[in-house]
């Protein structure tokens, strides 16, 4: 069995996008909800956090210095340190009922963000694509909630889920032009559970957080599941690898919506939780950093 550690206990309304920097010596996360960006120092257990204007989606580490950050209107430019924020791609900004959602880097450095619109289910959402030279790509429409971002150690594969279809894609991905392939299926999740944020480990297989399903999820490359780990609360949301050999899973979770008698039961909704699965994840990559 796994043991399941409460890494930081927490009350995130919707605790999201786990991910570990290497250069900074900090897990980031987020709470989309209750809108800031969280940094977690694994040596002191102490969390920082930046309270942030605007639901914040997603982050990553920027090449160049600071973070990247997907807010509900677009992308900016974070720098932790003294606490600015600096617009620099607006995604969706018109329309005032969308936000961003799930994101992450590429092997080859670029950007992957979604969009979702929070005033309607109907598949507003869409599927973006910003590279580090400033272009911004519409790469797949009709999402509802965009979810499951994980790309294959080549960098030829993007898996892909639009959450409330319980249906997991995948993408073939020219890794030179960043074009993708038609989609095919390739897992689905079994109810209760909904695939939410998920990450690619070394071995190609894709680990899923399975919202409302108490557990994640790790699918072989050819879409077999091989490992289920029970977590002791009902919405676990994302998950990455981290630590100093990458061989831990951070899982963040959430208490949106869940009932007092629920909370009674789960308490440690919202909290972060760390997993020794027994293998390693891979390096994450910097926006504008290649690592393939």
């Amino acid at each position: 069995m796994n043991r399941v550690d409460c890494l930081l206990r927490w009350d995130a309304l919707l605790g999201e996008v786990p991910l570990w920097s290497a250069r900074d010596r900090l897990l980031y996360w987020v709470d989309i909800l209750a809108p800031a960006l969280h940094g977690l120092d694994l040596a002191t257990g102490t969390n920082r956090s930046w309270p942030m204007p605007e639901p914040i989606g997603a982050v990553a580490v920027h090449a160049q210095g600071g973070l990247l950050v997907a807010l509900a209107s677009g992308l900016s430019r974070f720098d932790p340190a003294t606490g600015s924020l600096a617009p620099i791609q607006p995604i969706e900004a018109d329309i005032a009922t969308s936000r961003l959602n799930d994101g992450r880097c590429d092997r080859q450095g670029r950007f992957w963000v979604g969009s979702m619109d929070r005033s309607t289910p109907e598949g507003r959402g869409s599927l973006y694509r910003y590279d580090p030279d400033g272009t911004l790509h519409r790469m797949i429409g009709d999402i509802e909630v965009p979810n499951g971002l994980g790309f294959s150690p080549n960098g030829t594969t993007l898996h892909f889920c639009d959450s409330p279809t319980r249906r997991l894609t995948t993408h073939a991905l020219d890794p030179a032009t960043g074009a993708l392939g038609p989609s095919r299926l390739f897992g689905e999740s079994d109810p209760p559970g909904v695939p939410d944020g998920a990450v690619t480990d070394a071995d190609g297989c894709l680990w899923v957080a399975q919202f409302d399903g108490a557990r994640v999820t790790r699918y072989t490359p050819d879409g077999r599941v091989d490992q289920v780990i029970p977590l002791p609360v009902p919405r676990p949301t994302a998950c990455c690898f981290g630590g100093d050999n990458l061989d831990t899973l951070f899982v963040t979770s959430a208490r949106i919506n869940l009932t007092a008698e629920v909370l009674r039961e789960a308490p440690l909704s919202g909290s972060i939780f760390a997993i020794r699965p027994g293998v390693r994840g891979l390096p994450e990559p910097a926006f504008g950093q290649r690592v393939v």
